[in-house]
This record gives C-alpha cells, structure tokens and sequence, in this order.
C-alpha cells in the first residue's frame, strides 16, 4: 500500500459520499505526511513499508482506544472506533492465524533457547523481524510473556 493509492481512494470515498471512510483516510494521509516531514523533511517520500508502519500504528491507537472507551462504558465512542479499525484494517496485509502465530512463538523461543522473562528482549526481537506487518505485535507480546512466566 502505497500513499498514492491511499489519495485514489481518499478521491474514491469523496466521490461516493462515505463521511466515515473520508475521515479515516484523510487522517491516515495526514499521520503519513507528519512521519514524512519527521523523517527528512519537505523532500523525503515515505516508503510503502513506512506507510504500513503508520496505519499500523493507527491501527494501534484505536484497539487502545476501544479497550479504554469499554472500561469507561462509553460505548457509543468505542463502537466509532470499531468501524474506524475496520477502514484501517483493508489497508493492512492479511493477519497471521494466532494458532500460526502461537507455532512460531515457540518455535522462536526454544530457537534463542529463552527460558524466562529477561530474554523476552531477544525473542521479541527475533519475532519483529519475522512477524511483523503480518500480526499485532501487542499480542504476539503477550503470547511470549506467558510462554516466559511459565
């Protein structure tokens, strides 16, 4: 996904009247043009792999932002934020099945030879390499630190 293709469909959602999409993506487009100009300035074009990092970090803040509108009972915020993800998600690559994810958390670990929480650094590591782009790192995050407190 490149940021030109995000503008076509920005011109898409426009044309089409969609008030949610339209929102989504011109925040989208306007988190890419910050990273930009925090990257290199006026000059700089941000890669298709930069562009993934940003929605995915988009991405990110409206999962914590859904955990934390539940918690408030504001559910009419959150279920915004739920329709927010889902834009955001069509333009992520397909995520990785967990119990995949799950296989080659433990493959990792037993291939680093991590037997408790402090070498949760180094597989993290080894799996961002590996898994990222493909599922939410939170997660996979989660999944080490309990395999490592066992």
């Amino acid at each position: 996904m490149d940021k030109n293709k995000l503008q076509e469909e920005l011109k898409k959602s426009m044309l089409a009247r969609d008030e949610l999409r339209t929102s989504v993506l011109r925040l989208l487009l306007s988190a890419i043009n910050y990273y930009e100009i925090q990257k290199g300035g006026a000059g700089y074009v941000a890669t298709e792999e930069d562009v993934l990092s940003v929605i995915q970090k988009e991405a990110k803040q409206r999962r914590d932002s859904i955990t934390e509108y539940e918690k408030a009972e504001r559910q009419d915020l959150a279920d915004k934020e739920k329709k927010e993800l889902e834009i955001l998600q069509t333009f992520l690559p397909e995520q990785m099945p967990e119990d995949k994810i799950q296989k080659i958390v433990e493959q990792t670990i037993s291939e680093i030879g991590a037997v408790s929480i402090q070498d949760m650094g180094k597989v993290m590591g080894e799996l961002n390499g590996k898994l990222k782009g493909k599922a939410d790192m939170g997660m996979i995050s989660n999944l080490v630190r309990q395999k490592l407190a066992l």
